[in-house]
């Protein structure tokens, strides 16, 4: 008969894999912030010299190329790690929120729509930032001037960010599921994203958004005596 015998993990293993989500935010923090800050460098379809003429518009696309491809990298890689920091949110505020609050899901499905409007936002990359740089006629002038729009909109699209502050905020606040700091973050910066997204200028949502995001998941790695 052979017996098998299963290792038990240390306290200080379980205390490092409970962080990992935590740092996982604060790397999403850094590369969201990095992405609208490359995002700014792109001025194609707004600079003075080239507003309302789509021919100038795609030649200076192709001058912006590498501003282009890496905000691309900074908002797909901000996306993806959106998606594990979202979780161990929920599971973090789950953790002490009443039993049945809908507060964690919702602070998790606000981060899952910053990391669509990232998705869809770097999703057109490949198709123009080629066709920007192949021989002139190649590309339909117009749909190049469309988007340069479009990446200096759709990526800034941090709203949800804003309703995943404040349900972080309702939780820590009122059900004390965080540190009352964190949930005061929620409400400054957090609302202030909400209410950005929300208006006609819902792109200005991008300047504080992924720093609400930074903010609060150093907080969790940091400052947070219960690590889940």
């Amino acid at each position: 008969m052979t017996t098998t015998y299963t290792a038990t993990p240390t306290r200080e293993q379980n205390k490092s894999a409970t962080r990992t989500w935590a740092a996982i935010g604060v790397a999403a923090g850094v590369t969201g912030v990095a992405s609208i800050q490359t995002s700014l460098t792109i001025d194609a379809g707004y600079a003075p010299d080239t507003i309302g003429d789509p021919e100038k518009v795609v030649e200076r696309l192709a001058d912006q190329t590498v501003a282009i491809l890496v905000t691309h990298t900074l908002t797909i890689v901000t996306a993806l790690l959106l998606v594990v920091f979202a979780a161990g949110l929920k599971r973090r505020l789950e953790a002490q929120a009443p039993v049945g609050s809908l507060l964690p899901s919702v602070a998790a499905s606000g981060l899952g729509l910053v990391s669509v409007a990232g998705l869809l936002g770097s999703g057109l990359t490949t198709e123009f930032v080629f066709g920007a740089n192949a021989p002139k006629g190649e590309l339909v002038a117009e749909s190049g001037d469309f988007y340069a729009h479009w990446i200096a909109t759709i990526p800034w699209l941090w709203v949800g960010a804003g309703l995943a502050g404040v349900a972080v905020a309702a939780a820590a606040l009122k059900h004390s599921a965080a540190p009352r700091w964190i949930g005061w973050v929620g409400v400054v910066l957090g609302g202030l994203t909400l209410v950005a997204g929300i208006s006609p200028l819902q792109y200005m949502a991008g300047f504080t958004g992924p720093v609400w995001l930074l903010v609060t998941a150093l907080g969790f790695l940091f400052a947070d005596r219960r690590h889940v």
